[in-house]
């Protein structure tokens, strides 16, 4: 019987915030995360190296009131982010949306 070669794949990974880079062997489709210096202490994702975009992040739109589970507390200025949007040279774009936390207050009815 003949020998099967396993693939391994490699992603070289960056950000152009900032100098952080990494390195994934990986088969499956995936996205690496890091605290970016450049976006304030936010965690983003990186971008495959080579990549020619812009990551940047977005301020909370809504009024948040008393809800202060909603958004990502940037370490390095305290403010309510949203999301972080990666716009690519060629049109595509991901967001990352920072999901609330879900609170309960109060006792079952």
């Amino acid at each position: 019987m003949p020998a099967t070669p396993l693939l391994v794949t490699e992603t070289r990974w960056s950000c152009p915030n900032c100098t952080e880079t990494g390195l994934t062997r990986e088969a499956q489709p995936h996205t690496r995360y890091h605290r970016c210096r450049g976006l304030m202490g936010l965690l983003v994702p990186f971008v495959v190296a080579g990549t020619d975009c812009k990551v940047y992040a977005r301020l909370r739109d809504d009024y948040e009131g008393a809800d202060h589970g909603a958004t990502q507390l940037a370490p390095g200025d305290g403010r309510p982010y949203m999301s972080v949007v990666t716009e690519r040279a060629d049109g595509s774009n991901d967001t990352t949306v920072y999901a609330p936390a879900a609170l309960w207050r109060g006792n079952a009815a």
